[in-house]
């Protein structure tokens, strides 16, 4: 008969390390990079979905300029976060080079976006807000895959 105490900390201890592995551990496994990739693009959402509303609310910009200044702050802040937490191995071993290719990646990135959003806003009349959303949703698989693929063999 197993000791129930014994039992209770051997679970615990496996779901410390299940935790640890998910969540600090450097991983190639391109599913765990997903899932944390979501979590950093979650972050960058934020940054991104933030200023797009202040800039435009506030500062009075054009839906679309807002939206290219603002997916520029998300880009920088998914770039921080992937580089210490998501993508472990690097294909480019220059880091200015490699935030080169990162960037040309987001930038096609933004073109996809705000041709999402002027359609999304322009032509089906949904508030650019909600076409933000739509339009991350969208490309938000264009540069996962592209830099797991691409940048981060």
């Amino acid at each position: 008969m197993v000791c129930p105490v014994y039992s209770e900390k051997r679970e615990k201890l496996y779901i410390i390390m299940n935790l640890k592995k998910i969540f600090l551990q450097t991983t190639n496994n391109t599913f765990l990079q997903l899932f944390r990739y979501v979590f950093v693009g979650g972050v960058a959402f934020i940054v991104d979905f933030g200023f797009l509303y202040v800039l435009t609310e506030y500062a009075h910009l054009h839906y679309l300029l807002s939206a290219t200044l603002s997916f520029i702050l998300g880009l920088v802040t998914n770039y921080s976060i992937s580089k210490i937490w998501v993508f472990s191995e690097n294909t480019i071993k220059k880091r200015w080079l490699e935030f080169v290719v990162f960037s040309l990646i987001g930038v096609v990135g933004l073109g996809f976006n705000n041709l999402f959003l002027w359609i999304f806003t322009d032509y089906c009349s949904i508030h650019y807000m909600l076409s933000k959303v739509l339009a991350t949703i969208i490309v938000f698989f264009w540069n996962f895959l592209s830099r797991k693929f691409i940048l981060f063999k």
